[in-house]
């Protein structure tokens, strides 16, 4: 059966098996029927599954006539993988794909299969990290603003894979932050103070002095004194009702504004200038991404840069707010920097425990930045954004190789880098023969329930993992708006732990015998996939792979 000249696609292969039972369903039969079967021990028997219960709400007595299964079965689409059997058993109508084609078809081509879809070529769009608009000390960095620095990071970078032009703001200077920054591997704009700021901020003025809803700092009844830098008050109930905007917090009445403010949202509207593009609604959306103990304050900026600003670009405002990040057993919040060190401290400590001396050597102390960067992120982006985190701060075991843990999924990639050195060695020295182009290898060999199961729950599916990670529903009501900021770090565990679990039970390098060899080469270019699927994941997290752990 001929596999098709596309790439296969999960998403499009459940629309087309469930079109194919579509062909005269009942009036109350639901949208989807069929469903990706992921667990090692459903992918025994079956790959896809359409359940009995959505079987009869179809189907009277859930019977499926003859012509139906013939459709599923006899189906052939460039984007479904080749189907081996289609049987209605007693939990319902399961497909099996035709795996040999499969592996042949998806390996022959790794970077064709793995590469995003760049779904957002030509689109821009405008991250705005709250957090970092204040212009304090980094020691006074929480927690919960750190991970909302990361959220916006790895999210910056998932879009621009889409193909998606990502500004970022606002530029931060040269300082203690940035140098803190660096140390996490986020990759952030520096300031340069820009020449358009003191001519925007004066014409910012000149509007706010004739706006309707602003007045003087003055005092209302019962106010003893207002801050030195207030320069306007700006009553936002008044205009909420007006423009008859929802989703804010029913407590915005007055926003004080001051110059740092309006400092603010002149880098706001020079970034919208710098958006070329035709985005959601005819221009460039805006996402600003905030801590949950910064959400009232971003949303009284987004009311203040509407009334400033109206036009698109603000009309386009979405924001993406981070659930709070808890301390277990500490009465007192522990702030960014103090975390970092003791992370880093951890992840040492353990090095010197596994590897003694070895671990003391210039050359760990990069190994020890980027595990130390991997706990980080794992622990911060694995859970979806909006939930609250709580971190064991002692809990040393972040810095070891427990299956939860950033550091297990580099301990793993380290383990396939090791894989294909000691290959390659073993090549040179004349004990194995050179790895062949994919068309010349038998991936009917490939047997071990271990092999499908990373081919067809992790290389396959990639690219729709990377495209769920991007997506930003700018067409939601209200001014929140969501994303899979956790998918790629579930993904990357998942993965290490389905490798792992393999990795320990075959032995790919065997015997140097060549009745061998056949098999062998098979795995290697499965591991290969394995390979740049985690490699490409980890560059979302800006994590670069390890060759030794």
């Amino acid at each position: 059966m001929e596999t098709g000249a596309g790439r296969f696609r999960v998403s499009e292969t459940l629309g087309a098996l469930n079109a194919a039972l579509r062909t005269d369903p009942r009036p109350a039969a639901p949208a989807s029927v069929w469903f990706k079967e992921s667990s090692a021990r459903n992918l025994r028997s079956r790959d896809f599954l359409a359940p009995q219960a959505a079987l009869r709400a179809c189907f009277a007595g859930g019977q499926i006539p003859q012509n139906i299964l013939e459709d599923v079965t006899s189906l052939k689409h460039p984007a479904v993988p080749p189907l081996q059997n289609c049987q209605l058993t007693p939990v319902g109508l399961t497909v099996q794909l035709e795996r040999p084609a499969v592996f042949h078809h998806v390996l022959h081509s790794i970077p064709e299969f793995i590469k995003p879809s760049l779904s957002a070529s030509g689109q821009s769009i405008i991250l705005n990290c709250a957090p970092l608009q204040s212009r304090r000390s980094v020691d006074m960095l929480s927690l919960s603003s750190l991970r909302a620095i990361l959220v916006t990071d790895h999210l910056a970078e998932v879009l621009r894979i889409q193909g998606m032009n990502v500004h970022l703001v606002p530029a931060v200077p040269e300082d203690d932050t940035q140098k803190f920054l660096r140390q996490l591997r986020v990759d952030w704009p520096s300031e340069v103070e820009p020449a358009f700021v003191p001519q925007d901020v004066l014409t910012l003025k000149q509007v706010l002095s004739q706006c309707p809803y602003a007045s003087g700092p003055g005092l209302e009844p019962g106010q003893t004194r207002l801050p030195d830098d207030v320069i306007f008050k700006v009553h936002l109930k008044n205009f909420l009702v007006q423009q008859s905007l929802e989703g804010y917090d029913p407590n915005l009445e007055v926003c004080l504004v001051t110059e740092e403010k309006l400092r603010i949202l002149a880098e706001l509207r020079h970034a919208t200038l710098c958006c070329t593009d035709s985005g959601p609604g005819g221009c460039c959306g805006v996402v600003h991404v905030v801590s949950c103990e910064g959400e009232f304050q971003q949303q009284q900026m987004d009311l203040l840069w509407r009334m400033l600003d109206l036009g698109a670009h603000t009309a386009l405002q979405k924001h993406l707010v981070c659930g709070p990040v808890k301390v277990a057993n500490s009465p007192c919040p522990a702030g960014a920097p103090q975390y970092f060190r003791l992370r880093r401290c951890q992840m040492h400590e353990a090095s010197v425990m596994k590897y003694g001396d070895l671990a003391q050597d210039d050359s760990w102390t990069e190994i020890i930045s980027v595990l130390t960067s991997a706990a980080i992120r794992f622990e911060m982006l694995s859970t979806a954004h909006h939930s609250q985190i709580t971190l064991n701060l002692e809990d040393s075991s972040i810095a070891a190789k427990g299956t939860k843990s950033g550091a297990f999924v580099m301990y793993n990639c380290a383990r396939l880098a090791t894989l294909f050195k000691a290959y390659q060695q073993a090549v040179e020295q004349g004990a194995y023969p050179a790895l062949p182009s994919a068309s010349e290898l038998n991936f009917s060999l490939l047997r071990e329930e271990g092999e499908w199961l990373l081919l067809f729950n992790y290389i396959l599916p990639f690219p729709e993992t990377l495209s769920q990670a991007a997506q930003l529903p700018f067409s939601s009501k209200g001014i929140r708006v969501t994303a899979s900021t956790e998918a790629v770090c579930k993904f990357l565990t998942h993965l290490s732990m389905d490798f792992s679990s393999y990795y320990n039970r075959v032995h790919i390098l065997g015997e140097p015998l060549p009745h061998l060899f056949s098999q062998m080469l098979a795995r290697l270019q499965l591991m290969r996939g394995v390979r740049d699927v985690i490699h490409m994941a980890l560059a979302t997290l800006h994590l670069p792979p390890l060759s030794q752990i």
